[in-house]
């Protein structure tokens, strides 16, 4: 995983919850973690981690996701074993 994905990584996790997370860094990052992605009807993209599957809407027109796809997206992550990273990692 690269600095960038672990920035993202940390994004999603930040408290308070962020409103300015791009959805193709989001993409990005559930690659990186091995995630399996297949778009899915309209604009929803189906998401599979660690054998825990989800569904996201991709925003549009704008960019970012807002504070509750953030908050989904972190409790897909939790179940799928991910957690916040450590700061532990940056020594």
């Amino acid at each position: 995983m690269t600095k960038k994905h672990q920035r993202i990584l940390e994004a999603i996790f930040a408290e308070p919850v962020r409103a300015n997370i791009d959805w193709h860094d989001v993409e990005s990052l559930l690659r990186a973690l091995g995630a399996e992605m297949k778009e899915g009807r309209g604009s929803r993209v189906r998401v599979a981690l660690n054998d825990v599957r989800a569904v996201f809407q991709e925003p549009h027109p704008e960019k970012e996701i807002g504070k509750g796809m953030v908050r989904s997206v972190r409790e897909f992550l939790g179940a799928a074993g991910i957690g916040p990273p450590s700061k532990e990692s940056d020594e």
